[in-house]
């Protein structure tokens, strides 16, 4: 039984919320059933031949038998239960082994129209004997119809036919399995009979279309009684695996954000980018005329994921695994080694192999196989040889939600052409998170690659053009040099960087003569002051003798003059012979 008790009809519905779900374990569909089928109720699955129908419901079986403990009862009214066993072995079903675990009951009613006869009434009592009975077997929780329309086949009364399909889906209902019935599309009705889809609770509603010769399945929630539901048309494909279902706008914009920043793989695109990389888990475009090496940044950006240790998927439709490998190693890049560890997968197929939606499914089984950190798609704008730019966009928009949610970094390149480089032929700019454009510049009769970062969000980012060389030492981005003439790349570049060598050498050299010229005057200014001390030195030295002769005269001037004074004022007769000589020996 459900987790609530069931509800009868004529109660009012229960929220979305409250009602009891079976989940159908199918990717992508339990997301636009909000949680899975109504348990314990009719489920109607409809449309033409070769839709998907018995698949569907017998995939909504198997999942519930293995994954949900619920075993389950198919009741099969056109294939035999070894057609049916043979039939789904492709997608890894293996209903022998699941017969014989008792987990699925395969009952086959055969019916032949020539061989029924009205007569008396028509009932279902025989089908409910049968039915409940292998439900009683296995313990089934859910059921499978397939097709209605073969029990009611060679009936023409349809009174009585309305009032047994009432009645079966009544008993089912009383039953409290989770019933899924296919039936076969109608003319201006879901079914043939126009009944099933009024006293379903729920009907999903398959399709098989052609578009521009490529088969594309669509499904879509026709009604679902008590519960939220997506009710647009969602594609899906049957693989290898099963059934996998796309939601298109299911995804909202509540996924977190990372301020991790992550290596573009080139020291110097780094640097435009605030000098840390791209924010994990953004958007990133690389948009350019052809040969400006979108390509080549890419196999950067997964080289430097990888060298991180981090995965990376790249989905190439223009060129192949060993085309790319190969041509990478001509600028300095080897993923092989990547490859051979298991850190990059490469996904390399036709845009017109597949439809839109296949290809988009390819991508999310890979991703969610490979788990990858990055993922790149190169490039985007060869989906419009399949589908519309409104179909495209519309499909790079789920990609980047899906992405966006998982925290994985995605970059898709995108081929511009014309004048206008700044507009993407699927009109996706809105989406990306950063944006850089490759250009040709053209000039002195050269094309070289300039790349510049056109937005970036959340991020400071530089506003210049870098020239991109692409050479066997690897990618490097340089100064592209800005003068009156404009921007000069290449040779022009490389000319006028000699040239300001050459000029500069020569400043160089002027200053270099200037300071040796100046060294020189001061070296003899010096030699001149020294030569001027020393002779002030001899000058000064010249005048102290002067002036010492000078005080030595005049002390002996002054001598003299007391000697002469002493000798006038002794009279001649005070003189005695012994002084007189005495004197005479002093003078």
């Amino acid at each position: 039984m459900s987790k609530t008790a069931r509800k009868q009809d004529s109660e009012p519905p229960p929220a979305g919320r409250d009602l009891s779900k079976a989940p159908t374990g199918i990717p992508g569909l339990d997301e636009i059933l909000d949680g899975g089928l109504p348990q314990g109720r009719p489920t109607l699955i409809c449309g033409g031949a070769g839709c998907g129908k018995t698949l569907l419901a017998m995939e909504v079986l198997v999942r519930g038998a293995t994954q949900f403990g619920e075993p389950g009862v198919f009741m099969s009214f056109e294939e035999s239960a070894e057609e049916l066993t043979q039939n789904v072995r492709s997608l890894g079903f293996d209903l022998d082994d699941l017969a014989a675990r008792g987990q699925i009951a395969l009952e086959y009613v055969h019916i032949e129209r020539n061989e029924i006869e009205e007569t008396g009434e028509y009932d279902l009592e025989g089908l409910f004997i049968r039915l409940g009975y292998a439900i009683d077997t296995v313990g089934a929780r859910r059921v499978v119809l397939d097709t209605v329309e073969a029990l009611f086949s060679g009936l023409s009364n349809i009174a009585i036919l309305r009032a047994e399909l009432r009645r079966l889906f009544r008993w089912l209902k009383d039953r409290g399995v989770t019933a899924i019935i296919t039936g076969e599309r109608g003319d201006g009705a879901l079914t043939r009979y126009g009944l099933e889809e009024y006293i379903s609770d729920c009907v999903i509603l398959v399709d098989h279309r052609i578009m521009d010769q490529l088969a594309i399945r669509r499904l879509r929630v026709v009604k679902y009684r008590g519960s939220v539901h997506g009710t647009n048309e969602y594609p899906f494909i049957i693989d290898e695996s099963g059934i996998e279902v796309l939601p298109v706008t299911s995804l909202g914009l509540e996924h977190e954000v990372s301020t991790e920043r992550i290596s573009s793989g080139l020291p110097d695109l780094d640097d435009m980018l605030g000098g840390k990389g791209f924010y994990r888990g953004s958007s990133v475009l690389i948009s350019g005329a052809a040969g400006t090496g979108k390509t080549s940044l890419a196999a950067y950006f997964v080289d430097a994921a990888c060298r991180r240790g981090e995965r990376s998927a790249y989905f190439a439709f223009e060129e192949s695994q060993g085309q790319i490998v190969r041509n990478m190693r001509s600028i300095g890049l080897d993923l092989q080694p990547w490859m051979e560890q298991g850190l990059l997968r490469f996904q390399a197929a036709r845009p017109t192999l597949h439809g839109l939606e296949r290809h988009l499914v390819t991508m999310h089984k890979l991703i969610r196989e490979h788990r990858p950190s990055i993922v790149v798609v190169d490039p985007v704008v060869d989906f419009l040889a399949v589908a519309t730019r409104d179909e495209t966009r519309a499909l790079l928009l789920r990609l980047i939600d899906f992405l966006k949610v998982h925290q994985i970094t995605l970059l898709l390149t995108s081929l511009t052409h014309g004048a206008d480089q700044e507009q993407t032929a699927v009109d996706i700019s809105s989406l990306i998170d950063t944006w850089l454009l490759l250009r040709q510049i053209e000039l002195s009769g050269e094309r070289n690659r300039g790349v510049y970062v056109l937005k970036s969000r959340g991020m400071s980012h530089s506003n210049q053009i870098r020239e991109l060389l692409l050479t066997d030492r690897g990618a490097e981005l340089k100064e592209v040099y800005v003068g009156p003439a404009g921007a000069l790349t290449g040779a022009a570049r490389q000319a006028q960087e000699a040239q300001e060598a050459a000029e500069s050498l020569a400043r160089h050299q002027e200053m270099e003569r200037k300071r040796r010229d100046l060294e020189r005057g001061r070296r003899a200014l010096d030699a001149r002051i020294s030569a001027m001390r020393v002779e002030l030195e001899v000058q000064q030295e010249e005048q102290r003798l002067q002036i010492e002769q000078a005080e030595e005269k005049e002390l002996r001037s002054q001598a003299d003059r007391i000697a002469m004074a002493r000798i006038r004022q002794d009279p001649p007769e005070a003189q005695t012979p012994t002084d007189a000589g005495e004197h005479y020996d002093e003078r």
